[in-house]
């Protein structure tokens, strides 16, 4: 295939004139494979850049735990990675304590402006909550989760965890491949807002690859932080300066808003997959969905079809649609709904579902099933037992491309996934949380530890969930290979947002899969489309409790590394 340049678009759509497959040149594992495991006794790291996972392994080694080396880390990426995540946006994590041998879950994700109301929208003729700007924005959560997350499990002080990412913000650091893309990518789409090119450019243009970039404006937030604590965020005068920015804009993000955020520690809920307990957070996120596409497969004996085959790749497929049904109607926030959690994630109800899948004929539309309504992944394992799994991101990306005055960061526009549907369980209102896409995952085996995982990419991170579980369960890949392996992304389900699936939506296969296996889900009724940059990015740490050993693996489609020691 003639080597093509993708430019000023994350997801490019492609003809497919011819498949390539390459195989790694590695004497041992799978083919397809770019990596061994990473492989530590006292301490693992992954992250989706390799700055950021320094920064951690180092508060591991001067005797921090696993919750202290990923606020450090989550804290660094808002610097080296601000394409993907930042202190404008929310955080999900969940928390395996050694001491309490338990699993925590904290939902940092932040609300609606109490001011704006559905009458706005009506009266200015918006039936759907714009991407960029002023509108779409919602009180950013991360940093009360730092502090949420520090003060129940951590070891030590904001102002030693903070300290590295400030010291890289003022001094500089090299930009890597993907994220000199992403930046490049983000001016085109945000870059006339007030402040992209103060605080993103050198000399008006965003950094090359290898161009050492600093933000002492986000050194300087970051410091007050430090010393400040939360308050220094949410009630002083970074609080005030983004109230008055967002009014600037038109937008009604306010002070008042800001001083209201409170995050929740919620309890984590799991479904058995082939005698593993698969782990993800409640709604307002999407977790579940990942439940209920494992819970419908694991009625089919997927070893036998083969993880290349038409028939793995339809029913994975067609079980994805039913899930995302209930996805699109269900999920929201708890505080607004009564949410059928544990009908949805219930093994009867999957087989109900099951039975609505043909094993030869592609979905064009499905309903729901109970009739009654861009991110940052990393996990850090210490030796002490403690385990952490978070996500957080800003949505889109660079979010709303809101850039409040010298303060080096960028707000969410995490609002634009509210409907605007009357009736809708994702209905905008004030002080609501809206549906949320970032969820961090985890794997108990009786009622131990094994493993911490991620994929970040919007509607991509429940299928890539399942899709992980069923890598390494019913195909027998390592921690690696089951990022590595090619995968499935289906795309076109109804939303939460309020867009309904009437045409099947589409496929799209990684370059693993073979021109015949592509064929014969033709045959079936899907529709195929290649696409790039959107089958998410990867991070894992795994326990192997009878060496003692933590194995570590790293997305490679992303700049990112897992390290130990």
């Amino acid at each position: 295939m003639a080597a093509i340049k993708y430019r000023f678009l994350p997801i490019v759509v492609l003809l497919i004139t011819s498949i390539n497959v390459f195989a790694y040149d590695r004497i041992t594992g799978e083919s397809f494979a770019s990596r061994s495991e990473v492989i530590a006794q006292s301490g693992m790291v992954a992250t989706s850049q390799p700055l950021a996972s320094q920064v951690a392994l180092d508060v591991l080694k001067s005797g921090g735990n696993a919750i202290d080396a990923a606020i450090a880390a989550n804290a660094m990426l808002g610097l080296v990675e601000p394409t993907g995540c930042g202190i404008g946006g929310d955080l999900f994590a969940i928390v395996w304590d050694a001491e309490t041998k338990k699993l925590y879950g904290l939902n940092a994700s932040g609300r609606s402006p109490q001011s704006l109301n559905m009458d706005y929208f009506t009266a200015q003729g918006i039936s759907k909550i714009p991407k960029f700007g002023a509108l779409p924005l919602s009180v950013p959560g991360a940093v009360d989760g730092w502090f949420m997350l520090q003060e129940r499990f951590g070891s030590m002080g904001m102002d030693e965890l903070l300290a590295p990412a400030i010291e890289y913000a003022r001094t500089g650091f090299p930009v890597s491949e993907l994220i000199a893309y992403y930046l490049e990518v983000n001016q085109e789409r945000i870059g006339h807002y007030p402040g992209f090119s103060e605080t993103f450019t050198i000399n008006g243009k965003t950094p090359k690859k290898g161009q050492v970039f600093k933000n002492p404006n986000l050194a300087s937030t970051y410091e007050k932080i430090a010393s400040g604590g939360r308050d220094a965020f949410y009630k002083g005068d970074i609080a005030r300066t983004i109230g008055a920015f967002v009014k600037s804009q038109g937008g009604f993000l306010s002070y008042q808003d800001m001083l209201a955020h409170y995050s929740e520690w919620v309890e984590p809920v799991s479904t058995n997959y082939r005698g593993y307990d698969v782990w993800e957070l409640p709604p307002n996120g999407q977790g579940i969905a990942a439940l209920q596409i494992l819970n419908i497969l694991e009625l089919y004996d997927l070893e036998s079809m083969g993880r290349h085959s038409a028939e793995f790749v339809h029913t994975f497929v067609e079980a994805k649609k039913l899930a995302f049904e209930d996805r699109a109607k269900y999920y929201a926030d708890p505080t607004f709904n009564d949410i059928p959690i544990s009908e949805l994630i219930s093994k009867e109800y999957a087989k109900k579902r099951q039975a609505l899948i043909s094993p030869n004929h592609a979905a064009k539309r499905v309903d729901a099933g109970l009739n009654d309504g861009d991110t940052i992944y990393l996990t850090v394992a210490d030796k002490f037992g403690n385990m952490v799994s978070l996500i957080q991101s800003n949505y889109r990306g660079m979010g709303s491309g809101m850039i409040p005055s010298d303060l080096g960061f960028v707000l969410q526009n995490r609002g634009e996934m509210f409907a605007l549907e009357k009736g809708h369980f994702n209905q905008y209102a004030p002080g609501k949380r809206p549906f949320h896409t970032i969820i961090p995952a985890f794997v108990t085996k009786n009622n131990t530890p094994l493993m911490s995982f991620g994929v970040m990419g919007g509607g991509t991170q429940p299928q890539m969930h399942a899709q992980i579980i069923i890598n390494m369960i019913d195909f027998g890949m390592n921690l690696q290979e089951a990022g590595d392996a090619p995968r499935i992304l289906h795309s076109g389900s109804s939303s939460p947002e309020g867009d309904i699936m009437t045409d099947g939506g589409y496929v799209s296969l990684e370059s693993g899969f073979s021109v015949n296996t592509r064929r014969e889900l033709m045959k079936k009724g899907h529709e195929l489309q290649d696409v790039v940059g959107a089958f998410g990015g990867y991070q894992a740490i795994l326990y192997d409790a009878q060496e003692k050993v933590y194995y570590g693996a790293s997305e490679s489609r992303k700049d990112g590394q897992a390290a130990g020691y």
